[in-house]
């Protein structure tokens, strides 16, 4: 069976790559003793689905991981995973939920369609923050340059800004409260700090909430799962 996982990224861990977090949670589940199960071939791994990478560095009260189990668990021990995983998990990881998922649900990474995040404007003003998020809400297009597969492509930005509204930071900063789609192509929080002033240099951000379609309504990655506990929208509007 598979379960998903939502769990939180905060202080001097969000250093971690993302990368090396795929390499933590293989060492946090065998040290948990959950029987996972693994691909066949040559080198067997864990059968582990991560939602879209983190930007290192970055904050999150919202990231997911799928995980294929070797054998049925009951709803008591999935209820019960959390607190199992957290105790093995380093210094601000903590992992906030988990919920056995049915059959043939879209992959993290094919389900996301936006993420909503904090975003810190470092070196402005209130009055040019307004400025600038004016400007990108007015443009008709924002266009940026990416490489994909070794080739520069150009790409508009601007359908992919769901929302954009002045926000503070926890320690009172000023920043941005973004939702950035996702397809065909995520929009980076560094992407839209140039879109708003190339000169701004990249401040703190957080994820807050990833996003997916269920029956046509916008909702967080656990409501597929078989015990949906209805938790709050954090930044949501």
């Amino acid at each position: 069976m598979k379960i998903r996982l939502v769990y939180s990224k905060l202080g001097k861990v969000r250093f971690t790559s993302h990368r090396d977090m795929a390499r933590v949670w293989e060492r946090c589940l065998r040290k948990a003793d959950i029987a996972m199960a693994y691909s066949e071939g040559f080198s067997p791994r864990p059968k582990l689905s991560f939602g879209l990478a983190l930007p290192t560095g970055g904050e999150s009260l919202a990231e997911y991981l799928d995980i294929t189990l070797a054998h049925e668990w009951e709803p008591s021990d999935i209820s019960e995973l959390p607190r199992r995983l957290t105790a093995s998990m380093p210094t601000g990881i903590d992992v906030l939920e988990a919920v056995a998922l049915p059959l043939g649900v879209d992959s993290l990474q094919q389900a996301v369609t936006s993420c909503t995040w904090t975003i810190e404007m470092v070196g402005t003003t209130i009055e040019r923050r307004s400025a600038q998020i004016a400007a990108v809400l007015d443009a008709p297009t924002l266009r940026v340059t990416r490489e994909r597969k070794g080739k520069p492509v150009e790409d508009d930005l601007r359908p992919l800004i769901l929302v954009l509204d002045p926000t503070e930071m926890p320690d009172g900063a000023l920043g941005v409260l973004a939702e950035l789609g996702t397809k065909p192509r995520a929009v980076r929080p560094s992407e839209l700090l140039t879109a708003l002033d190339p000169s701004l240099p990249t401040g703190r951000i957080r994820r807050l909430n990833q996003w997916i379609t269920v029956d046509g309504a916008r909702r967080e990655p656990l409501a597929v799962g078989a015990a949906v506990d209805e938790r709050t929208e954090v930044g949501a509007r």
